[in-house]
């Protein structure tokens, strides 16, 4: 098939067409596409072009409506409904509730770092998850897909987003096989953290404090203190060190095996994309509530919790004002609800064109804050025991952090247990295991539905084994010695930095690039209601203004990288490769920015900007829907042309109104 295009005589690599500007004539087997009778090399044929006349500004009316073929791309769909709302439970309901809130709430103040969460949470988590899932649901594709859908040039945030996304699935891997180590190891009678080892005298001795088991009280005073849970895990689990300046030392052979199985089990649940994730959703979203439940009920009985657990709602009003305390509230917001990683663009792109969305987001970000709360709960009411064993405040036990905290505060509380604590070791770190399969799947299968959307032809389950594999080969580097400082490193800047740059990035060209009113009548026309005030307000104006606020401070006051319970900076070519991830994001930005400058260099400069940065060749899958679609957006457009005021007033009048 020879497809030709171009406007002015000009060849046009970024070409688009809208309904009704193409005049097909069709020879044969072959099609040629034409626009004012000029041909154009790189016009492409989306799914869902209609064959229309164009009178003025409108639709003929006279055009042919298109045969129903919204399912001519023949995509995967969830079996149920169900089974969509389940796997985004999974999927964000996950470590970062568990391991990475309690650890952001401790290093950010307790109880202050609830105030800035939760607003965050309102104003820019719920509304930011609620149009992601209206993005790949309206498209229905992947998130690379959707933005070069949405404008070619576009695609650099969807591979933003996925750099983002492999860095925390890759290291988010290391997490579970340290929780498969504690696994096995608890099929034991007595618990091996429970009680203070010989070998770790030495190491205790080095950094002045003296062992005390954890099912103990201490005399000790709280200098010299440290729970052999924690000593358990750096020293035995980790076998960490304390300097990485000499390098971060070889893979440990039993976490090597640990991270191998964790991949294996996600590959076999990712192994027929949402046909096989879908059915396990069901287990992975709801059995752990039960040992949460459980935990927390046990937390709260223990001599102190109720000190760390009012020292968890304890606000410090003086914190509110530290922009770090804000930018770890968003970025936690992000790792919890999984915003800005692709993964719900690319869940409700498998879903029915009008499925309920705006339900699913409600009940998947209140049930994550709850659930983060509850961890919150659970976990500062064991520090608090372990304050009072210490004699200690809550905010001084475990000095080192990090992953520590749920690999060591948790383990605590389980010794702690009279009755069968190999039985509730065994059902926790099982719990975290599977918390960790609902996520990390998810972020797999956003790598897998980039492949796949640019791929069609490859095998699912192909797809699933090369991502495993690759990841798996990274994973390597955090199950060395210095494999946890590796992992704070990725996390700051693969987890952290570059989500937020992209996120804002996704923001602006959504709401601004495209239009919040535009965005406003697909959602409109996609669920059959209309976008409630609270969503025009944080989409239009506070969402975005908070994010960029929040960031440029932070910039602003951007704190040194430290490692290790000494607070050691790190080595610079370490740092480096951290910068490095950040950079490789930023660079292929810019690199698609000038591909598609250059491709329209032929334009005068505006002219040329425009083209670059045109949307015309967003819309649904589907000819007969685009038809319907950009019939509702004319009526639509047709009404908003009968407004008066200035375009400031307008664009209120619509924020608060509607109309």
């Amino acid at each position: 098939m020879e497809e030709n295009n171009k406007t002015n005589g000009v060849d046009n690599p970024s070409f688009s067409t809208e309904l009704g500007d193409i005049d097909n004539t069709k020879n044969g087997n072959g099609i040629s596409e034409k626009t004012n009778g000029i041909n154009n090399p790189s016009y492409q044929t989306e799914l869902g072009d209609v064959e229309n006349s164009k009178k003025g500004n409108s639709i003929s009316e006279k055009a042919e409506i298109p045969p129903d073929d919204d399912n001519a791309e023949n995509r995967a769909q969830w079996g149920h409904g169900l089974e969509f709302l389940m796997s985004c439970i999974a999927m964000s309901v996950g470590l970062g509730n568990i391991w990475r809130f309690p650890f952001t709430a401790k290093e950010n103040g307790g109880g202050a770092f609830l105030i800035p969460y939760i607003i965050v949470l309102t104003v820019i988590g719920r509304p930011l998850y609620y149009m992601e899932m209206a993005l790949g649901q309206f498209s229905s594709r992947g998130n690379v897909k959707m933005y070069e859908r949405l404008s070619p040039v576009l695609k650099f945030i969807g591979f933003g987003q996925l750099i983002g996304s492999v860095c925390v699935a890759t290291y988010y891997c290391c997490l579970m096989a340290i929780t498969l180590f504690y696994l096995a190891s608890s099929f034991t009678s007595e618990l091996p953290w429970t009680q203070c080892d010989p070998a770790w005298n030495e190491y205790a001795a080095e950094i002045n404090r003296t062992c005390i088991s954890a099912r103990e009280v201490s005399n000790e005073s709280g200098a010299e203190a440290i729970s052999s849970s924690e000593l358990y895990f750096r020293r035995e689990v980790l076998r960490q060190k304390d300097n990485i300046d000499d390098g971060i030392g070889l893979p440990d052979w039993r976490l090597t095996l640990c991270l191998l199985a964790s991949w294996l089990v996600t590959f076999f649940v990712s192994i027929r994309g949402v046909k096989s994730s879908g059915k396990a959703s069901y287990f992975l979203a709801l059995f752990p509530y039960v040992v949460m439940i459980t935990l927390l009920i046990r937390a709260s009985t223990l001599e102190g919790a109720g000190d760390g657990m009012y020292y968890f709602i304890e606000t410090d009003w003086n914190k509110l004002s530290d922009a770090s305390v804000w930018y770890a509230a968003v970025t936690q917001c992000f790792f919890s609800l999984n915003v800005g990683f692709g993964s719900i663009i690319m869940f409700s792109s498998f879903n029915a064109f009008s499925h309920n969305i705006n339900r699913d987001a409600l009940v998947v970000t209140t049930l994550d804050t709850f659930t983060s709360l509850l961890s919150g709960s659970t976990i500062f009411g064991i520090l608090g025991n372990l304050a009072y064993e210490m004699n200690r405040h809550p905010s001084e036990v475990i000095s080192g952090g990090g992953t520590g905290l749920a690999f060591i505060s948790y383990p605590d509380a389980i010794a702690k247990f009279n009755v069968v604590p190999w039985l509730f070791a065994i059902l926790f770190f099982f719990m975290l295991f599977v918390l960790g399969i609902g996520s990390l799947a998810a972020l797999q299968s956003c790598a897998n539905t980039v492949i796949q959307d640019a791929f069609p032809n490859f095998k699912a389950w192909m797809i699933s084994a090369g991502t495993a594999i690759s990841m798996f080969l990274i994973g390597l580097m955090y199950v060395t010695p210095g494999g946890q400082y590796m992992l704070d490193l990725v996390d700051h800047f693969g987890g952290t930095f570059i989500i937020f740059v992209f996120v804002i990035f996704e923001v602006c060209a959504v709401l601004y690039l495209y239009g919040l009113e535009n965005f406003c009548t697909d959602v409109e026309f996609m669920t059959g209601k209309k976008v409630n005030v609270y969503f025009r307000v944080c989409w239009g104006i506070i969402m975005p203004v908070l994010l960029i606020v929040i960031f440029i401070y932070f910039l602003y006051s951007l704190p040194t990288l430290t490692y290790g319970i000494h607070g050691l900076e790190y080595p610079t070519g370490i740092l480096a490769f951290g910068w490095s991830i950040l950079g490789i994001g930023i660079l292929q930005a810019i690199f698609w920015l000038s591909y598609y400058l250059w491709a329209n260099r032929e334009y005068p400069c505006g002219k040329m900007i425009r083209k670059t940065f045109s949307t015309k060749t967003w819309a649904p899958t589907g000819a007969r829907r685009t038809y319907e679609w950009r019939k509702y957006k004319e009526d639509v457009s047709a009404e908003s042309k009968l407004q008066t005021g200035s375009w400031i007033s307008r664009k209120l009048r619509f924020v608060f109104r509607g109309h």
